[in-house]
Order: C-alpha cells, then structure tokens, then sequence
C-alpha cells in the first residue's frame, strides 16, 4: 500500500477521494490549501477558504487520518492572479482553473506532498489513469471521468507524464450521486455541501471589482456590427505576406479585425479589458430586438464590438490557432511533427461537447480546425484534443 496525500479541499468529492484510499488501506494524509486572503472581492459565501478548511478539517478527524494546512497564497498570487491580470490587459480571457492545476495543484503542491515522503497525491477530479508500456516506457493516459455530466479532463488538460505518473484519481470511475451516498453513509460534513462555483479556490468573485485591483476604468465605445458586415469580414482576403503555404488554415482561424466606422456607437463601456467574446451581461445596452453579444474586443482602441442574437455570424469561426511555445502533449509520443496532421475530438471550454477537429502542425505552431463553426472562440482559453475519450494535449488560443 503507498502513502498518499490527498488535498481536501472541504468539499464533498475529494473527501471520499481520501475515505476510498483509505478503505484500500493506503497511509492518507489530508492537506488543505490556503490559497487566497482577500474576501473583499468574493460575492457571499460561495468559498470562504475558512469554512472549507474547517470542513476539511473534521473530515480528516473522521477518518482519523492526519491533516495540515499549507498556505500558499503568495505563490498563487504569483503564478495565477498576476498572469490573469497580464492576460486581462492583453484582451485575451485566461482559464484560472486550468492554471490553478498546472502551476499549484500539480506542481507546488506536488511538490509539498513529495518532501513529505508521500507515493503520490490524490485529487477529488471527475477524471481516470490509465497506464501502459510502449517501447519499454511507461505511458500514462489521462481519460475522461465515468459521470460525463463532471468530467473534468478539460481542467488537467496541461499536466504532463511526470505529474500523471504520481497522481491517483480515486473517484474518477464514479457517477456525482454515488459519491454523495458514499459521504452520506459515512456521515461526512460534506456530503450535502454545494460545489464551489468561481475561480479555482477563491470562489465566486465580482470580476469587475477583481480586475479593478490592476486594471483601471477606462471609458470606450460599444460599436454594433450588423450581421452583413460581419459575413464580408469572414470572406475578406487575408494578405499574401501572412499566409505562407497555409492560407485557408489562416483564413480559417484568424480573429477578425473590425473598425470603428464599420458599425454604429450604441452605448459606453468602462474597459475592453473587462469583456470577454460571446459575453452578454455587463453591456447595459437596451433597445435591440435581439440581445447584444461581444463578437470581438480591441483593447488598443479600448473598443467593444457586439452584434445582435446568439447565431450572429461574428460569433462563429471554425478554426483557432496555438502558438508552438503555448502547446502542450500530455501523450509526447503521439505529437505531430510539421506539416503532418490528425484527426482529433476537441473542445475550446468545460463541459462543451467533443467536437470533430482536425489538428495541422505548422512551423510556427498548431491550427485546430473543427468540422463545424464553433461559437465564441476566445484568446487566452484553453483548447483540449482527445481521442477515444483520452485528452492527448492541449493549448492557448493564440
């Protein structure tokens, strides 16, 4: 049996993560992680690190295993709020979850759980492993969860070999129900508990108000772009010099440049930086037969672009475009070399359908092209590439 640290997090799905290790008779060991101290931004009590670490707490003493906290606020600050920040500014929409498990659930906190002599560090994630030998190596597959109504391999999708190689995922095979009956037939504080929403262990937050701690206010237009306008930008030549041997992947993937004049002011906003593509909420713009979407941002003019209803044209493309330094294979043995290609299920956003791609490897990076048009590609997101329900890789939307 190995020694394993589970991070309990007070909630419901990693607390019988560490109550099934243990009934397997492993050596379990509870660490909560205090990552946040500013309540100021968060809305009601969503995620109050203290009532979770609390939770944890009285988990850990039911099941009679050993538990700590480890503060480490100021490598989250570090590695997640400043690079939001950053990203924010550039007009790109960062994923902090995504982020969160690649810079601190599966890096420092790795690491913290290795000086403490553990085997590996389990998590509460709807996902699988699974490992094979290829050519005398050990290959680890990161599959999606068994509940695909909670799989989260989405929110792994930048972990590597040598980080799956230590991790156990010990509610992975469940469906949620079941592991809300485990916990109630273990009388476990959590089992009844709500699942945090918001920003990976800082809870839901008023972006604006977050964002406001950097980002200042900065009053700009909000341009509507009718859908004829929009179609003509989708055809629109792309020049020669950015093309190379890869112009229709170009074409297909590139974001679209609008101008000021190509539409009409129909209200203010106070930041481009605060809005993010396919966004709805936030414009105070009324009078439209159709709701008003965010079709694309500038945050150079400090300008928002939006068209009316949900299927307005500006809102769709099919193809989007990882540059080679922002891509990542969790499977190294199958990357594509360039001008080689794959056919992939893919997905730009949790809980989004797997959708028919096709990845293209260029010299400079990876075009993802999906059979369909895909709604509210956003810079700064992430994009997941599977095959058969395993996540192979992934990368930011350039």
């Amino acid at each position: 049996m190995a020694k394993v640290v589970v991070g309990l997090s007070g909630g419901v799905d990693s607390s019988v993560a560490a109550y099934l290790l243990k009934e397997q008779g492993h050596e379990v060991i509870g660490l909560f992680m205090k990552n946040w101290h500013d309540d100021t931004v968060t809305i009601s009590d969503e995620c109050p690190w203290l009532e979770d670490s609390n939770d944890a707490m009285l988990v850990a003493d039911k099941l009679g295993i050993p538990f700590q906290t480890v503060d480490l606020s100021d490598q989250y600050k570090k590695r997640i709020v400043d690079y939001m920040f950053d990203e924010y500014a550039r007009g790109r929409t960062p994923n902090p979850d995504v982020l969160c498990n690649r810079e601190i659930k599966f890096d420092v906190f790795m690491d913290i759980a290795l000086e403490l002599g553990a085997d590996f560090v389990a998590t509460g994630h709807y996902c699988q492993k699974t490992t094979t030998v290829e050519n005398g190596q050990e290959v680890h597959h990161l599959i999606g969860g068994a509940d695909a109504n909670k799989d989260q391999s989405y929110f792994l999708c930048q972990v590597s070999q040598k980080q799956l190689a230590k991790t156990l995922f010990p509610i992975g095979h469940l469906q949620k129900p079941q592991v809300r009956e485990i916990a109630a037939a273990q009388n476990l504080i959590t089992a009844g508990k709500k699942d945090s929403q918001g920003l990976c262990f800082i809870g839901k937050v008023r972006l604006p108000d977050f964002l406001q701690q950097q980002l200042q206010h900065k009053a700009g237009d909000i341009v509507e772009i009718d859908a004829q306008t929009s179609r003509e930008k989708m055809l629109e030549l792309v020049p020669v010099e950015e093309m190379g041997d890869e112009n229709e992947l170009v074409s297909l993937s590139r974001k679209r440049k609008y101008h000021p004049t190509e539409g009409k002011v129909v209200g203010q906003h106070q930041g481009a930086h605060y809005f993010t593509r396919g966004q709805r909420k936030g414009l105070a713009v009324g009078g439209t037969p159709e709701p008003l979407f965010v079709i694309e941002t500038d945050v150079l003019t400090n300008t928002i672009y939006v068209g009316q209803g949900k299927q307005h044209p500006g809102l769709y493309r099919r193809g989007l475009f990882v540059t080679a330094d922002e891509m990542h294979w969790i499977r190294e043995d199958l990357e594509i070399a360039e001008g080689e290609t794959m056919e992939v299920m893919a997905r730009i956003r949790y809980r989004q359908t797997l959708e028919k791609a096709t990845l293209h490897r260029a010299e400079n990076g990876l075009y993802v092209i999906f059979d369909n048009e895909q709604s509210a590609i956003s810079p700064g997101q992430f994009v997941a590439w599977y095959q058969e329900n395993e996540c192979l890789g992934s990368g930011v939307i350039s």
